[in-house]
């Protein structure tokens, strides 16, 4: 059965894609722990990060740091954590999450809320960014 990260990739599910390659895909969290909280996935579905071939494991990471690159141009922050974390959803997959401080990063705290014209429109302009 295809993950719901295969399911947003295929287009079964909608997203706020920020960013797309041969290979990765970008969309924007939609529980994020801060504005411009963005998933990269590979296309191709992979459970555990670590079982990702090298190449396309190479190409995630080059492409996830593109992305960041593009949220830091859009959303103030000191940095963007990356994490990896891989038991939420069986399909491998990068937090890229805008950090002004270590506990930005806390995934017990609470998500914050958006609306679907605030995420639209953040999306578009993380897109814009994106080279």
């Amino acid at each position: 059965m295809a993950s719901i990260f295969t399911k947003i990739i295929n287009g079964e599910i909608p997203c706020y894609k920020v960013a797309e390659s041969e290979t990765c895909f970008a969309f924007l969290d939609i529980n994020p722990l801060s504005k411009g909280h963005t998933l990269v996935v590979p296309k191709k579905e992979v459970n555990y990060i670590f079982d990702v071939e090298d190449e396309l494991y190479a190409e995630l990471m080059l492409f996830a740091k593109k992305v960041g690159k593009a949220i830091e141009k859009v959303v103030p922050c000191e940095r963007i954590g990356v994490t990896i974390i891989g038991l939420e959803v069986p399909h491998a997959h990068v937090h890229l999450i805008p950090i002004n401080s270590i506990s930005d990063m806390n995934f017990a705290k609470p998500k914050l809320n958006f609306t679907k014209g605030e995420l639209a429109e953040l999306a578009e302009k993380i897109a814009a960014e994106f080279r």
